[in-house]
């Protein structure tokens, strides 16, 4: 580009923006806004994070976790959305397949093959679908899975989405575990996976090391494992 007499390159504007893991299935995406997605942490630590935004992506208890106690703007499907809203919270309810523009970051809702129950005190009540989210904040798309299965959609998710990081489950039983986990990094094909939703107890333990040993040994992907409290940043050139 010539603007003064001289040749000067164009200017490649490097996104940025921190992605912390809090344990289980509870990330923290630190940008312009602070994100929480699914607040459980075992002790309850997470309430000493302050985020502008909660995101639920179903009503499972080691997911839904501490949202009404932090009492802040939270974004989930219709049906937990309309039980949040009883709770006294601000609440933007969406559904699969929507996105909505908040404050600035785009949530979209994404399919997810998993059950969601809200488990208050007696029977309890339907969470709706569960699902999972693709979040794009400061130029940066951060897929979180949420709780599922392997399904072969994840392609769309990759193909339509482009994320930059993927959050995957591979604790198995009441998730995928590592190989389907393998098949869903490549069906998404973001250039790094984070592994979350294992360990926490031992119907859920998984080896991350042998997941990310397996998956770098046969792709280009990168496998960041992370110790609860860990942070990384993340970047996307345009």
């Amino acid at each position: 580009m010539i603007s003064d007499g001289k040749f000067h390159p164009p200017v490649i504007r490097s996104a940025y923006m921190q992605l912390s893991w809090l344990g289980h299935s509870c990330v923290l995406l630190t940008g312009s806004k602070k994100i929480l997605i699914d607040p459980f942490i075992e002790g309850n630590s997470v309430l000493f994070t302050k985020p502008d935004i909660v995101v639920v992506t179903h009503g499972h208890e080691d997911h839904l976790g501490e949202t009404v106690a932090l009492g802040k703007k939270t974004i989930a499907i219709t049906e937990i959305a309309k039980y949040l809203k009883g709770k006294g919270l601000p609440v933007e309810g969406m559904n699969i397949g929507g996105t909505a523009i908040i404050d600035g970051v785009s949530f979209t809702m994404t399919p997810a093959v998993h059950s969601s129950w809200i488990e208050e005190a007696g029977v309890g009540c339907y969470g709706g679908t569960a699902a999972g989210f693709v979040i794009g904040i400061d130029g940066v798309k951060i897929y979180h899975a949420g709780d599922t299965a392997l399904f072969s959609d994840m392609k769309l998710i990759g193909d339509l989405y482009h994320p930059d990081v993927a959050l995957l489950p591979i604790g198995g039983r009441y998730t995928m575990g590592t190989a389907e986990a393998m098949m869903a990094a490549n069906f998404i094909g973001a250039k790094m996976v984070i592994p979350i939703h294992y360990n926490t107890w031992a119907k859920i333990n998984a080896d991350p090391i042998q997941f990310k040993e397996a998956i770098e040994r046969t792709t280009d992907i990168r496998v960041k494992v992370l110790q609860p409290g860990d942070k990384i940043d993340i970047r996307h050139t345009a």
